[in-house]
């Protein structure tokens, strides 16, 4: 039901759909180099500019593919989370065009505002219909030119949008200022994390042991029985483990054994440790079941704080080179051979644990302010279905 004084018309009456330059073309007789956006340029509700690519453009042509401020920027697919995403153009390239995969709805002038636009296509609503009338393959998902003419547009008054517009747009800012935030937060973390590790210099020589030295392979009984059991995950990138609750456990013949871990211990990803994968069992999933792809490790209490050890590993320049060693072909894989061999430097247990208090304060005042930005959208997502629908109505 449409809400009393909004119209329903499709996106073709109320703006107009310019398709891009399509790159490769051979029939280029007088041309120009001009800045183009690809899809890697066009995220949901901002734009990326960190890498600009040039395109060349018949000098006849360059009006039909030149971005005006104030349209609407759409990507055809790709992705799942592709599907449909934009933002608003406002000129913040010069001369600037689009390649094929990405369109422009340009508004008509006082029949529908562009952040209007940008908001409802990228709204649940939106999403909906480029999901059911994309072309879908594995993981892939593609709309048309013809297809997003016909998007059915919800048409409040442009009083009414203008509000709906102005209020969603608190939220943005809220978003937008956590992020920024959090960026300056990770970066400072960045910074602490290789200031402290690197104590050494300040504070005199650390003691160089092999892991094997101060932390030893958990005992592990293998699982008779796994049904009704929960999987542990090692997230990449240093994020710790969580519950893989997508896959559930299956006993085969031929399949890897099952072990129960335990709050405390020291998981690694054996073919994700180059990647960041590996983290510390938190008391939330004490007696969950791994496979034997991760390998699980004990800390002597009086040589290693196991927080102090999953820093030391958590720097880039030390996980990321682990790879070189790794063994296999295809899939590689570090041994829990080559696990109790990795070289570490030690300070006394003391330090360790004070290094490892400053380092989680602050990683643990990042998590906070995820977890706001993410309330944020979500609370943004839910006004967006009930606003953008009229189910609630703003007044102008």
């Amino acid at each position: 039901m449409i809400p009393g004084g909004w119209k329903k018309k499709p996106l073709e009456h109320v703006a107009f759909i310019q398709t891009g330059i399509a790159k490769g073309s051979k029939k280029l007789k007088d041309s120009v180099e001009l800045p183009y956006l690809r899809v890697a340029n066009v995220q949901d509700g901002f734009l990326d500019l960190s890498i600009i690519k040039t395109i060349k453009v018949d000098k006849t042509k360059i009006d039909r593919y030149l971005l005006q401020v104030g349209d609407v920027l759409l990507t055809e697919g790709g992705d799942f989370d592709k599907l449909g995403r934009g933002t608003v153009w406002k000129g913040e390239i010069d001369k600037c065009v689009h390649q094929n995969h990405v369109f422009v709805a340009r508004p008509k002038n006082g029949v529908i505002l562009s952040e209007y636009l940008s908001l409802l296509t990228g709204s649940p609503y939106g999403k909906l219909y480029f999901l059911k009338c994309s072309k879908q393959s594995t993981n892939l998902a593609s709309i048309n030119s013809t297809q997003l003419k016909e998007f059915p547009v919800l048409l409040p008054p442009i009083d009414e949008q203008k509000a709906i517009a102005n209020l969603l747009l608190y939220w943005n800012q809220a978003i937008e200022k956590t992020e920024r935030l959090i960026s300056a937060k990770e970066k400072r973390f960045s910074w602490l994390l290789n200031k402290l590790i690197n104590l050494e210099s300040v504070k005199g020589e650390w003691r160089k042991v092999k892991l094997g030295e101060v932390a030893v392979i958990a005992p592990r009984e293998k699982l008779l029985w796994v049904e009704g059991e929960t999987l542990l995950a090692v997230r990449l990138h240093c994020r710790g483990v969580e519950k893989r609750l997508r896959i559930k456990p299956t006993m085969t013949k031929r399949g890897r054994p099952y072990f129960r871990r335990f709050a405390g211990e020291f998981l690694i990803g054996r073919q994700n440790f180059h990647n960041g994968g590996f983290g510390i069992v938190p008391p939330e999933l004490d007696g969950l079941i791994a496979s034997n792809a991760i390998t699980s490790l004990r800390a002597k209490k009086s040589l290693l704080d196991t927080d102090f050890l999953f820093f030391f590993f958590s720097r880039p320049d030390y996980y990321k080179r682990i790879g070189y060693i790794m063994d296999g072909t295809g899939q590689k894989e570090i041994s829990e051979k080559q696990i109790i061999s990795l070289p570490l430097k030690l300070p006394t247990i003391d330090q360790q644990k004070q290094i490892a208090s400053i380092l989680n304060t602050a990683r643990r005042e990042i998590d906070l302010l995820e977890k706001q930005a993410e309330a944020y959208r979500k609370q943004k997502r839910g006004l967006m279905q009930k606003l953008l629908t009229g189910h609630w109505r703003v007044k102008a």
